[in-house]
C-alpha cells in the first residue's frame, strides 16, 4: 500500500503574493496579483448584489427564514447565510437559481 504524504511542505503567509511564491518574476507576480484581486472583487460584488436581491425579496414578502428556505428549496441556515452575505458559501450559479425560483430571473449583460 502506498503511503500518502500529508505533511505541510510550505505555507504562504496571509497577504503574501502567491505568484511571487510560485516563482514568477516580481513584475509578473505583481501583475497577476492585481489581476487576480480585481477578478475576486468583481465576483464578490456580483454575489453581494444577488444576495441583496434575495434579501429584499424575503423582506418585501414578509417571510421568515424558514418559510423562505422552503420556497427556495434550501435549508434555513442557507437563507441565513444569504441574509448575512456570506459570499464564500455560494456560487453565482446557486444564487441565480434561487432568484429564478422566486420569479426574479437574472439577465447577463456582456461588455
Amino acid at each position: 500500500m502506498n503511503k500518502i504524504d500529508t505533511q505541510v511542505q510550505h505555507v504562504t503567509k496571509p497577504g503574501a503574493n502567491l505568484f511571487a511564491e510560485l516563482g514568477f518574476s516580481p513584475e509578473d507576480a505583481k501583475h497577476y496579483q492585481a489581476e487576480s484581486s480585481e477578478r475576486i472583487d468583481y465576483t464578490l460584488a456580483l454575489k453581494e448584489q444577488l444576495m441583496c436581491e434575495l434579501t429584499s425579496w424575503i423582506k418585501d414578502s414578509h417571510l421568515k427564514q424558514g418559510d423562505a428556505a422552503e420556497i427556495l428549496h434550501v435549508t434555513r441556515p442557507r437563507v441565513s447565510d444569504v441574509v448575512n452575505k456570506k459570499t464564500s458559501k455560494f456560487t453565482i450559479d446557486a444564487l441565480v437559481d434561487m432568484l429564478a425560483r422566486v420569479g426574479k430571473p437574472v439577465r447577463v449583460l456582456i461588455g
